[in-house]
């Protein structure tokens, strides 16, 4: 994804001319603007120069950002909130202004508030005096004006189009009145004078952009708070690193280390770079990634990431990933992609956004014509149209998904839960079945050898050699069981050929000309005969939850070697809460049937597949989805087919980062109770999203009757443009408010 800065978006409407114009670039399979951030993300193969082009050619700026996220510092700078400053500056100069008038216009007209000799009966002066300050106001504004002219000149009318419209009818039809004030005073018409006083609308067209300016300031700060956790990330990332070299170290910036550099670690140290422990030891504070408080021990061998803290010991490490490859920079950029997609519920708000002004625009006019040919005045018409166009809020609908979303991803980051789009942030929540890999998922994936059974007991040593032999040119979990077993025995391995995996049945190897074969009981009994008392002790291994392997040499059975998986502490609750949330729970393995059920009814799920091979795994997800959406949870390369197939893929943090690339949604800190977390997360964003939408339409279908004068005959209620403009700068305001709580998000715990 290439993502790109756009600069001159006021509104929803502004959001959608964007991505028109950029969809119809070719080359362009993609496009995501972010109304919130102020960014957006194309997929395709168009040249950046095309797409900067369309952008400005529908009267945007754009520009491409630097490195695409592989900068801390550059994401930040692009973060960084230039709009508030400049907003509280024309709101104090705006303020400075609206007082002196608001005095004459409504503390002396209404209140009889005292004049200066200068103005005082003296209509046409007090006429000057307001034109003067409405203007400077104007001028203070002038940015909606440009923007909405923009808007104008290439079709697409903005939410500014609204607001400098309401605004310049207020002044110029003001200005009307004061030049046919000034030709009453000359023919010495005083009632006509006096008449024409209330026909002025400087403080109408003064206090709108006031109110509206207010508004975007209140929302701009909103904004602002909603992106702090992206922004905290981004702080994480140190700045230098201590290498050592040649005995010696020196410090140098972070972007000079290189892969198996290595560097130094003291007491109170963040780490610069992902690496391992090739000296010391220590515990380092891994909560700025997984959101746990409690250190972790750090030996040689362990590996450190990035932006963690070293909390006690002195370490050298060597740097494994650098730059962009860092862990962090991974979940920057997660956090970052998920603001710059669009979730599928945006569309609603879309569609209505991309003809809400012009209809608004149109809806003004015909209020004006209805109350003029009803008889009533044309300043009576213009108070109802400009109300119509002030109070009508397109932005509330654009900002109701992102900033949901936004808030959303953050909170899921604060906990170690990542969600790579906005797609995957609302989709988890919808899931009906959940299927689990058991190993490394359900249980910890660090099995030990529970028993060795040979043939004979002279056998045994060979028996484990075999085994020994064969395993360690395996990744399993299962073989690194029996690796770390035989090597605390003291055992050697024997140089082995021709080693092969048959995908979820075995290992089989070569020494000399005798044939090595290790797996499962449909493998090893094609090739050798097995006695019945072996077959009733596999029996037993399997159901106490054990899982039995078979080996042979030189077509002789051996014997078998049981390993034995644990349950991660957190599994069974986890499952547990999945189950009273409504979500059918199944486990899939590759371990026989009586094996996975011994572990299936520890654990508690609902139903168990087992004996399924890796390849199968994506056929199972297919079948489930039959039953509603589907989130497949593993931590495997042999996981990647199915996770990518089910409607949300979760992949384990600790697993592989073929899986890792292949999901939906990461679990940095590989606990299968992060799964429930984020499902609850989901659902109270959805749900925070609806709340928006709900208020940002009901405002627009209330607001837009009442400032036409719909409710005048019947309940008497009518609206000032002035309250119009105060109510349209607070819909936004209470917008991005409403998401923000999504920032006292709790996961309930405990289950019945």
């Amino acid at each position: 994804m290439q993502k790109y800065k756009v600069k001159g978006m006021s509104c929803a409407a502004c959001q959608a001319r964007v991505e028109k114009a950029v969809m119809a670039v070719e080359g362009v399979d993609s496009c995501a603007v972010s109304l919130l951030t102020n960014s957006m993300g194309v997929e395709g193969t168009a040249e950046p120069a095309a797409i900067i082009k369309a952008v400005k050619d529908a009267g945007y700026g754009a520009s491409l950002e630097k490195d695409n996220n592989s900068s801390a510092e550059n994401n930040d700078d692009a973060l960084t909130d230039t709009e508030t400053p400049l907003l509280i500056k024309r709101l104090i100069a705006s303020v400075l202004l609206l007082l002196p008038l608001m005095y004459v216009s409504m503390g002396h007209m209404m209140w009889n508030w005292p004049l200066p000799p200068f103005l005082d009966g003296n209509h046409v002066a007090m006429g000057i005096y307001e034109l003067i300050l409405a203007a400077a106001v104007m001028v203070v504004n002038q940015k909606f004006f440009i923007s909405g002219a923009k808007g104008l000149i290439h079709r697409a009318p903005n939410m500014d189009t609204l607001v400098a419209m309401g605004s310049a009818v207020s002044f110029i039809y003001s200005v009307y009145a004061l030049f046919a004030m000034s030709a009453a005073e000359h023919t010495g018409d005083s009632k006509r004078v006096i008449a024409l006083m209330d026909e002025f609308y400087f403080e109408s067209a003064a206090m709108i952009l006031t109110l509206i300016t207010v508004g975007k300031l209140l929302e701009s700060i909103s904004k602002g708070r909603t992106t702090n956790a992206l922004k905290e990330l981004m702080k994480l990332s140190p700045k230098t690193a201590v290498l050592l070299i040649d005995g010696e170290e020196k410090q140098v910036p972070v972007e000079k280390v290189k892969i198996g550099d290595k560097f130094v670690l003291r007491p109170g140290s963040s780490i610069p770079v992902d690496g391992v422990v090739v000296e010391g030891m220590s515990a380092v504070n891994e909560s700025a990634l997984t959101g746990e408080s409690i250190p972790v021990e750090k030996n040689i061998g362990d590996t450190v990431s990035a932006a963690t803290i070293n909390e006690n010991g002195y370490m050298v490490c060597e740097a494994t990933r650098v730059g962009e490859n860092t862990t962090i920079a991974g979940i920057i950029k997660m956090v970052s992609d998920a603001a710059a997609t669009k979730a599928p519920i945006a569309k609603i708000a879309d569609k209505v956004s991309g003809v809400f002004v012009p209809t608004v625009i149109d809806i003004s006019v015909v209020v004006f014509v209805i109350w003029l040919l009803v008889g009533q005045s044309v300043g009576y018409a213009l108070q109802r149209a400009i109300s119509v166009l002030v109070i009508s809020c397109p932005c509330a609908l654009g900002l109701a998904t992102p900033v949901a979303i936004m808030v959303g991803n953050g909170v899921g980051a604060r906990r170690g839960i990542m969600f790579k789009t906005a797609v995957s942030l609302e989709e988890t929540g919808k899931v009906k079945v959940v299927a689990l890999d058991k190993t490394g998922t359900i249980t910890k994936g660090e099995p030990k050898v529970k028993g060795v059974y040979p043939v004979s007991e002279d056998l045994k040593e060979t028996l484990l050699t075999t085994a020994y032999s064969l395993e360690k040119k395996s990744e399993h979990p299962l073989a690194r069981a029996i690796v770390e077993y035989c090597e605390e025995n003291g055992l050697k391995a024997k140089d082995v050929t021709d080693f092969t995996i048959l995908s979820g049945n075995g290992l089989t190897a070569k020494e000399k000309d005798a044939e090595l074969l290790g797996g499962n009981f449909e493998l090893v009994s094609k090739k050798v005969s097995i006695d019945k008392e072996f077959l009733k002790m596999a029996e037993k291994i399997s159901d106490s939850g054990e899982t039995p392997l078979y080996f042979s040499y030189d077509n002789k059975f051996l014997g078998i070697i049981a390993v034995a998986d644990v349950i991660k502490e957190d599994s069974k609750e986890a499952i547990n809460r999945l189950k009273n949330m409504g979500i059918k729970v199944v486990m899939l393995t590759g371990d026989n049937e009586k094996t996975a059920a011994a572990i299936a009814k520890e654990a508690g799920v609902d139903e168990v597949i087992a004996g399924i091979k890796p390849d199968g795994k994506e056929a199972v997800i297919r079948d489930l989805k039959k039953n509603g959406k589907v989130a497949m949870v593993g931590d495997g390369i042999n996981d990647a087919p199915a996770l990518t197939t089910a409607d949300t893929g979760i992949a384990i943090g600790a697993g592989n980062d073929v899986a890792i690339d292949a999901a939906d949604v990461v679990l940095v800190n590989s606990k299968l109770s992060d799964v429930v977390t984020a499902i609850s997360l989901s659902k109270a964003t959805l749900r925070n999203i609806h709340e928006n939408l709900f208020w940002a339409f009901i405002y627009n279908i209330i607001g837009i009757p009442l400032a036409a004068g719909a409710f005048i005959a019947a309940f008497g209620l009518s609206l000032n443009p002035m309250f119009g403009a105060a109510a349209m700068s607070l819909s936004s305001f209470c917008v991005v408010t409403n998401a923000l709580r999504l920032n006292f998000f709790k996961d309930k715990k405990k289950t019945k």
